[in-house]
């Protein structure tokens, strides 16, 4: 079996240095931020220096941490307290934090918490501690009406004054399933599509990558087109419950899984190490269908009830969230959310709304999805791997699939439905992973048929990549690459492209 080289790809649409001045942010909590209360000898910092700067404070502040959050604007780190004596908040902000006084403790929140859970697990609602406002955020998509409305708000008056608002949110809370182009599984009934997030080294030392766990649990075998060989299957899946991961394993143990992600224009981003999200910190996403977006972390430990997709009358409720104001829509599930340091920090699971309106989206944090799988990051591990090769890939797939890719990315996404893959846009990238196949490769079947697509890939714009055609879709160009594939989606059909994923060259 020829050595096969997987590709990240997380085909995207425009530059990682411009989507600041592209991407609008979506929406936010209402609640406006508290203004700290001292700033101390606050340091300038970065998010992920906060995060190490955050877990050091807790430690000095014991019972009296009640949360923090990074201003962005200012780069420091705020900690909020609660009747902490004098001697542990000098040393805090010695520390280098900016502390501020809040009425509501970490017990108390989580309490309230624990509440919301026992008596308001309804399909459509949402809760997450927000240290900015000291509150809890409950926040209830449009199927929230009636008796089920009645109940949520009582629940919450129930708290008491000051202890959770409650936001209404446009869109409806799903899973992000509808295609992407980037790895497929046969199930009765018809194809899932789903995408990859990181590519990463299994415990016993096999090439794999980590997707969303919907897709895991809704199959077992994935390939790189509708009717191709599979070429990984799923180890471990979680989904619902205590997260939204799977761990799916290379069948060719020569893969090689460079930990890249594409963000379109020939750019890509290495992904170096696993970081926990901070809030407020600002945060990237790529994906097959609208490509790369970035926003704002604005919660943690966040729990979403799902409207069930196996039972009408059921809840599919997952834990241990990030929510982020991050637009994503169908097809971009899986996909990657990362910082501009390469600092990978997430998977795509599902949220509301889409990106010309904005919405909330929830992501499984990576480094409870490394550790539950007992995975590291590439093959060299948390930190550094990241390039393994990355490179290569890149240019690799990219291409690839790119051109595969053709287009669309969009397509990506689409995960086709199946919902399980939800995920699937990200799939696209994902795919990536899938080996290669990555439609380039594969078959190239990136539609491009143009095997190579590769170049094509590129072709990006070209589109034509791929020759054609695939579809060049363009973006694809873009994304292209890599990821490409995802744009891929559209793609041309190419289902490959997809794969593009898993690109690769062979």
């Amino acid at each position: 079996m020829p050595k096969r080289k997987a590709a990240i790809a997380v085909g995207g649409v425009a530059a990682l240095g411009a989507a600041a001045l592209l991407l609008p942010n979506a929406n936010a909590s209402q609640d406006k931020d508290q203004a700290p209360s001292a700033a101390g000898t606050a340091k300038t910092l970065k998010a992920k220096d906060a995060s190490d700067l955050s877990a050091q404070v807790r430690k000095i502040l014991g019972d009296a941490f009640a949360g923090s959050y990074y201003d962005n604007a200012k780069q420091q780190l705020v900690v909020n307290v609660v009747s902490g004596d004098d001697n542990v908040v000098v040393q805090a902000k010695k520390a280098g934090a900016v502390v501020r006084e809040v009425a509501n403790s970490t017990a108390e929140l989580k309490a309230a918490a624990r509440t919301l859970k026992a008596k308001a697990t309804i399909p459509g609602t949402s809760w997450a501690v927000d240290p900015r406002t000291d509150k809890v955020l409950v926040t209830a998509d449009r199927t929230v009406t009636g008796a089920q409305w009645n109940r949520l708000r009582s629940t919450v008056r129930g708290l008491g004054s000051g202890m959770a608002t409650v936001k209404r949110s446009s869109g409806t809370f799903k899973t992000f399933l509808s295609g992407g182009d980037a790895i497929f599984s046969q199930v009765q009934g018809g194809n899932v599509r789903c995408s990859l997030g990181f590519n990463v080294t299994a415990s016993d030392g096999s090439p794999a990558f980590l997707t969303a766990g919907h897709c895991g649990v809704a199959a077992k075998d994935w390939s790189d087109s509708q009717t191709g060989q599979p070429l990984a299957t799923v180890d471990q899946a979680t989904f619902p419950g205590a997260g939204d991961f799977s761990l799916v394993k290379y069948n060719d143990p020569a893969t090689q899984a460079p930990s890249e992600v594409n963000t379109g224009n020939g750019q890509t981003v290495q992904i170096n190490q696993a970081a926990d999200a901070t809030v407020g910190e600002s945060v990237f996403r790529m994906g097959s269908t609208t490509g790369l977006h970035d926003g704002k972390v604005t919660g943690l430990d966040a729990t979403v009830n799902f409207q069930s997709e196996t039972d009408p009358n059921g809840v599919d409720t997952v834990t241990g969230l990030i929510q982020t104001d991050v637009c994503a829509e169908a097809g971009d599930s899986g996909g990657s959310l990362f910082t501009q340091d390469g600092s990978a920090v997430g998977l795509t699971s599902g949220g509301s709304g889409d990106c010309t309106n904005g919405g909330e989206t929830f992501f499984q944090p990576v480094t409870a999805a490394l550790q539950a799988t007992g995975a590291t990051l590439g093959n060299a591990g948390n930190a550094g791997n990241a390039g393994n090769g990355a490179g290569d890939q890149a240019g690799a797939g990219a291409g690839d699939q790119s051109g595969a890719g053709a287009g669309g990315q969009a397509g990506a996404g689409d995960q086709s439905g199946a919902g399980a893959g939800g995920q699937a846009g990200a799939g696209d990238q994902s795919g990536a992973g899938a080996g290669d196949q990555a439609g380039a490769g594969a078959g190239d079947q990136s539609g491009a048929g143009a095997g190579d697509q590769s170049g094509a890939g590129d072709q990006a714009g070209a589109g034509d990549a791929s020759g054609n055609g695939s579809g060049a879709g363009d973006q694809a160009g873009a994304g292209d690459a890599s990821g490409a594939g995802h744009a891929a989606g559209g793609g041309a059909g190419t289902a490959g492209h997809g794969a593009t994923s898993l690109t690769g060259t062979r």
